[in-house]
């Protein structure tokens, strides 16, 4: 029996919904600058459909212009910003967005361009416009369970599925495997303050399969293309698929491939999340929610 596709186009496009709606009733629309250097043709593709998001429930969203270069909505090839932007550059740049009271959430694209940091420059963003959740600031209040800080956007778009598809987390044992700061703990630290009893593996962990096994929830984000497979999961497991690998076949064409190998593992699991359709849909409307969220308190 094949398992229950948690479909995150279906999730999203339920908030998606719900925040269109609550932001018809405000006075001003919530702004979200992005930030976006380099020539990274997978990252313009992922700046355009924040942007084609905004557009769809009634925010503003704009790609911060460094060389008076647009990135055209709708377009996947790059048409924006000049790389040759120094790392001073990008920090005034941030430091004008936090004072600017019209912008209510900065991010910024990742990867940026070799030379500059993203760590560095991610910890300029004033925490309550880090919508994206991955300052230092919030993620010390996600792991004081203070309801005060943002929650990392993937974080928060994992957990919706969840919520949408009636998924227990308290009391469940939960492997995520990846230790990444952006992704990996958040996930762990969120789960744990659930209820959740988390085993994080890694590179270092001695038979990732067999701890993988004993979950009643895997989490995976190891940024590994179809690592995980069938002797990684076992009968009537929920499987929760975060990686996005952007792979070049033989052919030339691109195709995003995820850390599980959905078709050895979608016959064993009870439910799984597909790569692509899953956990990203959910990355970018959670972003959002986080958005409308930092303009209330703004406000």
């Amino acid at each position: 029996m094949s398992a229950k596709i948690l479909d995150g186009k279906v999730v999203r496009d339920k908030i998606a919904g719900e925040l269109k709606d609550k932001i018809a009733g405000f006075p001003v629309a919530p702004r979200l600058a992005i930030i976006y250097v380099g020539n990274n043709p997978d990252s313009a593709v992922y700046v355009n459909r924040k942007l084609a998001l905004a557009k769809k429930i009634g925010a503003e969203a704009f790609v911060v212009d460094f060389q008076s270069l647009r990135l055209d909505l709708g377009s996947e090839e790059r048409s924006g910003l000049s790389e040759h932007v120094s790392q001073d550059i990008l920090i005034a740049e941030i430091k004008k967005l936090n004072a600017d009271k019209t912008v209510h959430g900065i991010i910024i694209q990742s990867p940026l361009p070799f030379g500059l940091d993203w760590k560095a420059a991610v910890e300029m963003i004033a925490p309550e416009k880090d919508v994206d959740g991955v300052t230092s600031a919030n993620l010390k209040l996600l792991e004081q369970n203070n309801p005060e800080g943002i929650i990392p956007a993937t974080a928060r778009g994992v957990l919706s599925l969840f919520k949408y598809y009636d998924i227990a987390i308290k009391g469940k044992k939960v492997v995520v495997m990846g230790r990444s700061h952006l992704v990996g703990r958040p996930i762990a630290t969120l789960m744990s303050n659930l209820g959740g009893t988390v085993t994080v593996c890694h590179s270092q962990t001695v038979d990732p399969d067999k701890a993988a096994r004993e979950a009643d929830i895997l989490i995976v984000a190891i940024g590994q293309s179809e690592l995980v497979g069938a002797d990684y999961v076992k009968d009537g497991q929920v499987v929760i698929d975060v990686g996005i690998n952007s792979v070049i076949n033989s052919d030339g064409t691109r195709k995003i491939y995820g850390d599980v190998d959905f078709d050895s593992v979608k016959d064993i699991a009870a439910a799984i999340s597909p790569v692509p359709g899953g956990v990203g849909p959910m990355t970018v409307v959670s972003l959002f929610q986080n958005l409308v969220s930092a303009f209330e308190k703004q406000k």
